[in-house]
């Protein structure tokens, strides 16, 4: 399937069914999904009493941090080797 071209993935995450669209493939928006369904079930380990919404507002925010580590991570990385480069 051309990655210009929509296509609907069913999935589920926190025992619940998601229908999700877009262009990436269909292996991909699966193993999306498992990772937030891993990290909720991981969050919800230390925190039981957390309800849905604030499950996923942590999710969330520790994703998101995770990410920005990545990027900050990554940019450092460029800058070395952009140095490494000049020299």
């Amino acid at each position: 399937m051309s990655q210009d071209k929509k296509q609907r993935v069913t999935v589920e995450i926190h025992n619940r069914t998601y229908t999700i669209v877009g262009k990436e493939s269909g292996s991909h928006v699966r193993l999306v999904a498992s990772l937030v369904d891993q990290k909720m079930k991981e969050i919800q380990s230390m925190s039981k009493q957390l309800d849905t919404t604030s499950l996923a507002v942590l999710t969330a925010v520790n994703t998101m941090n995770d990410y920005q580590k990545l990027k900050e991570d990554y940019a450092t990385l460029l800058g070395s080797f952009k140095k490494k480069e000049d020299k």
